[in-house]
């Protein structure tokens, strides 16, 4: 493969796939997708591309399915120089979460990352549950979660509150950092060796913008001040893709208000290990952790070795999940009905009797 796909973050199980692709693709890593159409990088350079016929046919039985920044795809050139994208590669990470508006089905923020980046801002102070949220997402995606605190120049207790974010995100490492500056940004780079490929998530006014102009070292991206309200002005409008002077790739999102968890069970799981451990330890299997016997989980509140806060934090997404996977449940049984309705119609419709 060419030096210009391994910058772009080539992973070898890609690669492997693409040693079977036919000569006729062009293989390409999506940077953005805009209403049908994708810009996508290849070995010669950016390309604009819409979806072929039969990605349109997996798109309608899969939503998930459709192409997203970050996403290897192969696209075939026409002799009207039109560009299709003809299927989209494996994925070996997504970011996933809850479609805005109540719907069970995921939305797909970004695909095969390495690192997942939850940037926060030190001012005004983090919220301690929404990182716990975005944690519980980021683990489920498949790459590794970091919290990059940012505007520590604005504070002066930074390292007192980097160490109150890392009792609430055990295996994920704390990162403080001024894009101002430039203090604790060589850490932020590191997360980028050997070509990796980095997302961005968090709220608006984290500093997103003003981290992927510090690592790449010019003013690629707009950054606006937080109002006076210390809410966060939107500046990024879409999910982008940008390949880095000093080499791996950062993938910007737009800020989040909310992030909502789409069957996060493994992901959950991951970001309290604490009380994970602690619930393989009830008397009883089915444990609700809130009036049973011998419950490991509520004795460790009592004795305080678990603040009520996380459990608190712990419960609500684990209600959330639970629905959402009874939602999806639900839907796929629906949807196999259906299925089973319109085979049983085009069986009568297409049935002749033989002479």
């Amino acid at each position: 493969m060419s030096a210009t796909l391994q910058a772009l973050g080539l992973d070898g199980s890609t690669a492997e796939v693409l040693q079977s692709v036919p000569a006729d693709l062009v293989p390409g890593r999506v940077a953005r997708v805009d209403k049908g159409l994708a810009v996508v990088l290849t070995a010669d350079g950016p390309v604009r591309a819409s979806w072929s016929g039969a990605l349109l046919a997996t798109i309608a039985a899969d939503a998930q399915a459709g192409p997203c920044t970050g996403d290897w795809v192969v696209l075939r050139y026409w002799p009207d120089d039109r560009i299709t994208v003809e299927s989209v590669l494996p994925r070996r990470s997504a970011i996933v979460r809850a479609e805005v508006g109540g719907s069970s089905r995921g939305q797909v923020l970004a695909s095969n990352v390495d690192v997942i980046a939850i940037v926060v801002g030190l001012v005004p102070e983090p919220n301690i549950v929404r990182i716990e949220r975005f944690l519980a997402v980021a683990w489920e995606s498949g790459a590794r979660p970091v919290v990059v605190l940012t505007k520590s120049d604005l504070v002066g207790d930074a390292d007192a509150l980097a160490e109150d974010v890392a009792l609430a995100a055990p295996g994920a490492d704390v990162l403080v950092c001024s894009a101002t500056t430039g203090a604790g940004m060589d850490s932020v780079r590191a997360l980028l060796d050997g070509n990796a490929s980095l997302a961005l998530l968090g709220s608006s006014g984290a500093g997103k913008s003003s981290l992927v102009n510090a690592l790449a070292g010019v003013e690629l991206l707009d950054v606006q001040a937080i109002r006076e309200d210390g809410k966060g002005r939107h500046t990024s409008v879409r999910r982008e893709l940008i390949l880095l002077p000093s080499g791996g790739v950062v993938i910007d999102t737009p800020g989040l208000r909310g992030i909502g968890l789409q069957e996060s069970g493994e992901g959950l799981a991951a970001a309290f290990p604490d009380i994970t451990a602690l619930a393989a330890q009830c008397k009883f299997k089915d444990c609700s952790h809130v009036m049973e016997p011998d419950c490991a989980v509520r004795d460790a509140l009592e004795d305080g070795s678990l603040p009520y806060r996380r459990y608190d934090s712990w419960v609500k997404l684990r209600r959330e999940a639970a629905y959402m996977a009874r939602r999806a449940d639900v839907r796929a049984r629906t949807e196999a009905k259906k299925e089973a309705v319109r085979a049983t119609k085009s069986y009568r419709r297409d049935w002749k009797p033989r002479p």
